[in-house]
């Protein structure tokens, strides 16, 4: 295991109703709040109106921005910048998914800096302070209401990057699991890829003796894993939201990164997969996440035969192990595709056209190589993205 230090400061809210309870919350860091949100479902389903109402109760005063799409751009985070600094808030109060919590964390960061946003997710700056950031979230998938992640896209660069400090880590979050009741099939399973996702591109690790986070990371998998069904069957069960709900966050916040290192080439790579084509996120992860098993599993079978015994239930096979490992590969294949899940790229309707220019982009044209498990250069990535094919 190695060396960590592990600090989370979001204060965690958790449970029925609690987004009633934003205002004071809110009026601990001011006056003033950025309401931001994404499309009409926030307002269709009353949720904006109970956080309204709520602000306005605690003498909170707020302005307005919606309009995040899934893929959230850098310039919705120009204008909520220009916004937040006419209006002088004190606070953004993110109200939706993944992709509005890491709009607000831009626009945090963005304001108090002198230059373009963008900067930070181009890695020509790093943040030395932000305006305070708050959540409620209404989908469990990216785990930003806990994390010191924020991922935005360059539409004009059809770029796709992150940006990753501890100074954006949000205030607090209120999880309400009954948030979570409406959402639409395509968001709940790109959710739970997210999810797993997350947990895995943590688990694929070369450090060794890590066994304590291996068998967290491995409860939290068959949680989300035994979840699905049960949410699939009755998509307001409380008790089964709250457990994908709670295992998202857990996912994220980097408690299990602690002694390890994870991989995150899935991640990057999948990147300039929605930069590229705007695709989902969850969708470029269950392409992407098996043909990247694919490339790399030799690297480390016993670790892949783990993963497959004691995630998927497999029996080991001890003469062959390799048959495991790829046995756990195919068994998570035929769990998101049982959810709907793309697992090829030829399943959302895009070929080679476009393979080997991503491929490139991901290592800014082999300036430096992605992921840690194994470093791959831009014609490994491009192999991978034809694995998927």
């Amino acid at each position: 295991m190695d060396n960590f230090v592990f600090c989370n400061p979001t204060k965690i809210i958790f449970g029925r109703g609690m987004e009633n309870t934003v205002g004071q919350e809110a009026a601990a860091y001011g006056k003033k709040v950025l309401l931001h949100f994404g499309g009409a479902s926030a307002e269709k389903s009353g949720l904006l109106g109970r956080v309204r109402a709520s602000l306005k109760s605690a003498g909170v005063e707020w302005v307005e921005l919606g309009g995040v799409k899934a893929n959230p751009s850098v310039s919705l985070v120009r204008k909520g910048i220009e916004l937040c600094r006419k209006e002088k808030v004190d606070l953004i109060l993110a109200v939706g998914g993944g992709s509005v919590i890491d709009s607000a964390k831009a626009i945090g960061i963005g304001v108090p800096y002198s230059g373009d946003v963008w900067d930070f997710y181009a890695r020509k700056a790093q943040p030395k302070t932000t305006l305070p950031v708050g959540t409620i979230l209404t989908i469990p998938a990216a785990g930003s209401e806990s994390s010191n992640g924020s991922v935005i896209t360059n539409e004009e660069l059809k770029l796709k990057r992150s940006c990753d400090t501890d100074v954006i880590y949000p205030r607090f979050s209120i999880l309400n699991p009954e948030l979570a009741f409406t959402l639409p099939d395509n968001q709940i399973v790109n959710g739970i890829a997210d999810i797993m996702a997350h947990l895995m591109e943590r688990y694929f690790t070369n450090v060794r003796h890590v066994e304590v986070t291996d068998r967290l990371i491995e409860g939290d998998l068959r949680t989300v894993i035994e979840t699905a069904p049960k949410l699939k069957a009755n998509r307001q069960d409380y008790d089964a939201w709250s457990q994908l709900m709670w295992a998202g966050t857990i996912a994220h916040n980097n408690l299990l990164n602690t002694g390890r290192i994870g991989d995150w080439a899935s991640h990057d790579i999948e990147h300039e997969l929605s930069g590229m084509y705007d695709i989902a996120h969850g969708a470029g992860l269950s392409i992407v996440f098996p043909a990247w098993m694919k490339y790399v599993y030799k690297h480390d079978v016993a670790r892949f035969c783990q993963f497959a015994t004691r995630v998927w239930g497999i029996e080991a096979n001890f003469f062959n192990p390799e048959e495991t490992a790829l046995a756990g590969i195919a068994a998570l294949e035929r769990f998101w595709k049982g959810l709907g899940l793309p697992v090829r790229l030829s399943d959302i309707g895009i070929g080679d056209e476009k393979l080997d220019e991503m491929a490139k982009k991901c290592t800014d044209n082999d300036s430096h190589t992605t992921g840690h498990f194994i470093e791959l250069k831009s014609a490994d990535i491009a192999k991978i993205y034809r694995l998927a094919l």
